[in-house]
């Protein structure tokens, strides 16, 4: 096995309109808490290859993940489909999905970034080296709490107390999974997968960071000189911080004690990390056309009034959070009127890929997991190891499990209208299925 690490920083200017928490809020940064960056890894086991890169984002379009496989294989003659382009969707980060309201792109931003991210898996592939793999898992119960079924409302002195847990952590990832990389006796890089949601930091805090994982990892890479870490978001589409949703004070000193926590998880996997024997790579993605509720041109048209009465009511306010809210759906309404008129397909093809590293299996796709979704995978493949990855290559909002998509609401409904496209049907069965086939190839 080749291992090759390498990291090109893409943080925005300040003043970039920060993604997330709501509609049209206008939450312009104010400066950088630390920095973002793409991190790259690239691997080569007999000639078979992969380059890694997780980027400090809230999501990457389709089109970007394109240009930067092109970019890559203009550099360095690797192929397309070797390239895996993950996002660890920090809130606290530019706007870098189509989203409908949620925060302004930045399109100078948006037109380099693709450059930048493929620098850095460039410097990856050229920094390869004979490597040896080591993994641990370590138990890391105190980050998350579970949104939609935990009901318990600790206050920020309990959470931020040691060993502080939440009600129910069978409903939250509990355990952090370490990959560390190894030329002689050099740490040149290590990568971390955990579930949770990076929203320490919310809707009245503006400054640019990578949320607890970012701040995390970019630490461990201070306290290991010379190595690149990369932070994999697992099933988090559920899962919430312990702290979310404070003013900015509380919402910093809270990042600093998280992000702690969470490096010392880390930390104790490096340290602990026993050889694992790499006998193979292997790489595959399926295209697959998921389906969404079929909404007809009477259906659109009766939804779209429903939101104007909303915005053109005689007390309508542009400060009212329902009238930001009804513009959003009145836009993406408009939008899905015309492409139904123009006969447009409303449900596109998606990638979801997928790589087998030794033993170890990664199952991506480009959604925001419930963690429900990924235990089926996970359970279904045991014992073999197996890592379900959120937000890759692409950004189609939440897969919300059976129950979260029969009570409807936010991650069901108001998201995929958010990016402009229809609720999913049956999302929990189909990503399941497709994943558990992409699994199997990789056999």
């Amino acid at each position: 096995m080749k291992c090759g690490f390498g990291r090109v920083d893409i943080t925005p200017r300040v003043g970039v309109e920060l993604c997330g928490f709501g509609p049209f809020l206008n939450r312009h940064s104010l400066g950088v808490r630390e920095k973002l960056w793409a991190k790259a890894a690239a691997i080569e086991v007999d000639s078979k290859k992969l380059v890694l890169v997780s980027c400090d984002l809230i999501g990457i379009d389709g089109q970007s993940t394109k240009k930067v496989r092109q970019l890559v294989k203009r550099e360095t003659g690797w192929p397309e489909e070797s390239v895996m382009l993950h996002c660890t969707h920090t809130h606290s980060g530019p706007t870098t999905i189509n989203l409908i309201g949620w925060g302004e792109s930045d399109p100078p931003y948006r037109e380099l970034l693709p450059y930048r991210i493929s620098h850095a898996c460039v410097q990856a592939i050229k920094n390869l080296v004979p490597a040896k793999l080591s993994y641990a898992e370590v138990e890391c119960p105190g980050i998350g709490k579970n949104r939609e079924f935990d009901e318990s409302k600790p206050t920020l002195e309990e959470v931020l107390a040691a060993g502080w847990q939440p009600a129910r952590p069978e409903l939250t990832d509990t355990i952090c999974h370490v990959f560390a990389f190894h030329s002689g006796d050099n740490l040149i890089g290590f990568m971390s997968y955990f579930g949770c949601h990076p929203v320490v930091c919310c809707s009245q805090t503006r400054w640019l960071h990578g949320d607890f994982c970012g701040v995390a990892t970019n630490q461990l890479e201070r306290d290991f000189p010379g190595s690149t870490g990369l932070f994999l978001q697992g099933a988090h589409g559920d899962v919430n911080t312990c702290v979310v949703h404070q003013p900015e004070p509380e919402s910093l000193l809270a990042l600093n004690e998280i992000a702690g926590r969470y490096a010392r998880a880390v930390r104790q996997g490096l340290n602990q990390a026993q050889p694992v024997k790499v006998d193979c790579l292997k790489v595959a993605s399926h295209l697959v056309r998921f389906r969404r509720h079929n909404w007809t041109a009477t259906e659109l048209k009766k939804r779209l009034n429903e939101q104007e009465k909303i915005v053109c009511s005689p007390e309508a306010s542009d400060a009212d959070p329902k009238v930001r809210m009804a513009m959003v759906y009145l836009l993406s309404l408009r939008h899905l009127l015309a492409a139904r008129k123009a006969g447009l397909c409303l449900e596109p093809t998606t990638e979801i890929q997928g790589f087998r590293l030794g033993p170890f299996l990664f199952l991506s796709a480009p959604f925001e997991i419930f963690q429900s979704i990924k235990n089926e995978v996970v359970n279904y493949f045991r014992p073999s190891p197996v890592f379900v990855m959120s937000v890759t290559n692409d950004y189609l909002g939440y897969a919300p499990d059976k129950l979260a998509e029969k009570r409807g609401g936010y991650a069901a409904q108001s998201v995929p209208l958010i990016l402009g496209s229809l609720p999913f049907k049956n999302i929990h069965q189909q990503l399941v299925a497709n994943l558990i086939t992409l699994g199997k190839s990789l056999k």
